[in-house]
């Protein structure tokens, strides 16, 4: 019994099989999921978009500004960044942990995307929520 157990590599101290503790960039099916979710949010508003421009008669300030005076445009508008955001947040995590090894390196660096995305996000709603 003992040659299976040093034959497989089974003993107590392995850090492979079934007992491996996983670390790292773990996330998975969650985030994969999450990136086409919010993928269909922005080209259903991109096509949204499209439409309006391609239906619309008036291309001035106001037309544009009417159209996202809308409470619904707003949410709507609102939705489709905050799932920009976290689309970005994933895609550039992701980059971080894979091309970054040293770990207070890639640790400032996505503190920083997190402040530049939080940072983009109040900005946005405050030009939604001005017009």
């Amino acid at each position: 019994m003992a040659d299976i157990n040093i034959a497989n590599n089974h003993n107590d101290d392995s850090n492979v099989g079934r007992k491996r503790l996983v670390v790292g960039a773990h996330y998975g099916l969650k985030d994969w999921m999450a990136q086409r979710v919010t993928a269909v949010i922005m080209v259903i508003y991109t096509a949204t978009l499209l439409i309006a421009f391609l239906t619309g008669q008036n291309f001035s300030y106001e037309g544009w500004a009417g159209m996202f005076a809308r409470q619904w445009f707003k949410l709507f508008s609102l939705v489709t960044l905050a799932g920009l955001f976290y689309h970005a947040w994933v895609g550039m995590r992701d980059i971080w942990m894979d091309y970054v090894k040293p770990v207070g390196l890639r640790l400032t660096l996505q503190i920083i995307t997190i402040v530049w995305l939080v940072v983009c996000a109040a900005w946005a709603v405050q030009i939604l929520w001005s017009v």
